[in-house]
């Protein structure tokens, strides 16, 4: 029987796409492009197809973040942030598994479409960067859909992934889509990148760490325990400022790179606002926060290398 409320079916993939969700995505590509305007190699068809793959994969990650959480029985009424799609009966299981099953084909045709204009016919290249397309599908729907057992969401490993596919591999490879190049330097802002995402990850898992933990769902957050993740945390944010100061000084960057910097103090006080308070709708705050910090981090970074 179909739940999804009649008269609100785009409220219902709204809430299931996570919007505020989408910056991160956008975070690195847009880093990644800023470092190949830096050298010489930028390419705007590569940005708009970038970002556009990106997108879809957030929200594919999301819609099965829906499905894989309901189906765990994690999303609760208990849960402490925003209402999702199907355990709140506005979209069946049937309808999600659907949503996810179309988002995966216009990922993977728009990830087609890019290598088409990055690489043309080079086909060592297009290899590389199918097997990679390949990975980041598979690891937007297992991490809490799963493949032939748990989740890797729900053992911790979250934390590792996002580092890498929105931080290394998100920035990194839209730097060699644009230029088919990289530089030793580039892993610093690449880093930061996936720093800065790891956290805003860290502020849902706090968040969530008492229901998640009598679900089973063992995040980092719910394996180190409230006080040492928000220590953890911290870590994130200092690791991510002391990479940036390394990076603006060595080569150098303009000022209005440096500008990228002012970040710091909202990120501080979604930091500060994470040890001080329980309370699900001020963190889900921090989180948006935190995330749109990281946009910003990356755009005005981004500026910054292109006008060098």
């Amino acid at each position: 029987m179909e739940h999804t409320t009649p008269h609100r079916p785009l409220h219902a993939w709204l809430l299931a796409a996570r919007l505020r969700t989408l910056p991160l995505a956008c975070a690195s590509i847009l880093l990644g492009s800023g470092m190949a305007a830096q050298a010489g190699g930028f390419q705007g068809g590569v940005l708009l197809l970038s970002l556009f793959t990106a997108i879809l994969l957030q929200v594919l990650s999301n819609l099965a973040n829906d499905y894989g959480d309901a189906q765990s029985g994690v999303d609760d009424t208990s849960r402490t942030g925003p209402a999702r799609a199907v355990a709140s009966g506005l979209l069946t299981p049937d309808a999600m598994r659907r949503g996810m099953l179309l988002t995966g084909l216009a990922a993977a045709i728009a990830g087609l479409s890019l290598l088409f204009v990055a690489f043309g016919s080079d086909l060592p290249s297009w290899l590389v960067f199918v097997l990679l397309g390949a990975a980041s599908l598979l690891a937007a729907i297992t991490y809490t859909v799963g493949l032939g057992g748990k989740p890797y969401g729900y053992r911790g490993l979250g934390d590792v992934a996002v580092f890498v596919f929105f931080g290394l591999l998100g920035v990194l490879g839209t730097l060699y889509l644009h230029t088919q190049s990289l530089s030793g330097l580039a892993i610093l802002p690449a880093a930061v990148c996936g720093l800065l995402a790891t956290a805003v990850l860290n502020v849902n898992n706090v968040r969530d760490i008492h229901s998640d933990a009598r679900h089973g769902k063992m995040t980092l957050a719910v394996r180190l325990g409230k006080r040492r993740a928000i220590y953890y945390h911290w870590a994130l944010l200092g690791a991510a400022l002391l990479l940036t100061l390394g990076y603006l000084v060595w080569l150098p960057v303009p000022w209005v790179g440096w500008s990228c910097l002012v970040v710091a103090k909202p990120l501080y006080d979604a930091g500060r606002t994470l040890s001080r308070t329980e309370d699900g709708e001020q963190l889900t705050g921090m989180l948006k926060k935190t995330a749109l910090s990281t946009l910003v981090y990356s755009l005005l970074l981004a500026v910054g290398l292109a006008l060098a």
